[in-house]
C-alpha cells in the first residue's frame, strides 16, 4: 500500500476518533519528537565524477570514486493518534520522519515509517497508563540530488531533484507510557522497533529501533 493511503487510513482514523468522543472514548492526538537507529549498508554509491554514475560499488576496491553509505540516524518528527474504545482497548496512527535530509553518498535520503496499530493498556489510572500497540504499516526511503551550476561568473543556482524511493512493508511494535500533566494534556516516552523486511538493500539491518517523546491532548473523559 502507497504511503498516500495510509496516510488516508490515519486521518480517516482521526476524524472517526473525533466524531465518537461523545460515545464514552478516549480520543488522543500526538506530536512526537526523537529518534530512529539503523547501521550502515556495507556496500558504496558511485559518485557523478565515475562511469559508473549513482551505481553500486565496492568501499576500498580502489575506485576514487565510491562513496561508503550512512548510518539511519538524528532527529525524527512524529504525529499521529489514538482511539481508546475502553480503558483498555484502542487503536492508532503514528507516522515518523526525518523533517531535513540526510547525506547518503552523493545523493540525499529522508526516511519514513508509518503504521496502524491496536493498543493494549494493561495497567491504567487517572494520571497514567502503560501502552503497548503492535500493527503493520510501510516504510519509504526517498533519494534525491543536489547540484550547483554558474552561468559565468555572476549567476549561480543550487537545485535539487526527487531521483527516486524505495518503499518496503513494516510490522511495527511499541511500549509507552502515557502520563497526564494535566486534565487532558499528557506526555509520553515511547519505544519503537520497526521490522522491515528489504530494508538492507539502503541500511544495514531490516530492525529500526525508534525512540519518542509524544506530547498530546487527550478529548473525553477518563
Amino acid at each position: 500500500m502507497s504511503i498516500a493511503k495510509w496516510s488516508f487510513t490515519g486521518v480517516a482514523l482521526l476524524l472517526f476518533g473525533a466524531s465518537l468522543v461523545s460515545a464514552q472514548t478516549s480520543f488522543d492526538v500526538n506530536l512526537g519528537f526523537g529518534s530512529a537507529w539503523d547501521s550502515a549498508n556495507s556496500g558504496g554509491i558511485d559518485n557523478a565524477a565515475s562511469l559508473n554514475a549513482f551505481g553500486s560499488c565496492t568501499v576500498g576496491s580502489g575506485d576514487a570514486n565510491c562513496q561508503s553509505l550512512p548510518t539511519l540516524n538524528g532527529f525524527f518528527l512524529g504525529f499521529g493518534g489514538d482511539l481508546m474504545l475502553n480503558k483498555h482497548l484502542g487503536a492508532g496512527f503514528e507516522a515518523s520522519l526525518q523533517p531535513s535530509q540526510q547525506t547518503y553518498g552523493p545523493l540525499n535520503s529522508r526516511q519514513t515509517f508509518y503504521d496502524v496499530n491496536a493498543i493494549y493498556a494493561p495497567v491504567t489510572t487517572k494520571r497514567a497508563s502503560l501502552l503497548l500497540e503492535g500493527g503493520i504499516g510501510g516504510a519509504r526511503t526517498s533519494f534525491s540530488l543536489t547540484q550547483s551550476g554558474c552561468v559565468g561568473t555572476a549567476v549561480c543556482s543550487t537545485s535539487t531533484e526527487p531521483v527516486g524511493a524505495a518503499n518496503h512493508f513494516q510490522v511495527h511494535v511499541g511500549v509507552g507510557v502515557q502520563i497526564f500533566v494535566t486534565e487532558h494534556i499528557f506526555i509520553k516516552p515511547e519505544f519503537d522497533l520497526h521490522y522491515v523486511p528489504g530494508l538492507t538493500n539502503q541500511f544495514g539491518s531490516d530492525a529500526v529501533p525508534e525512540g519518542m517523546l509524544w506530547v498530546g491532548y487527550s478529548f473525553g473523559e477518563r
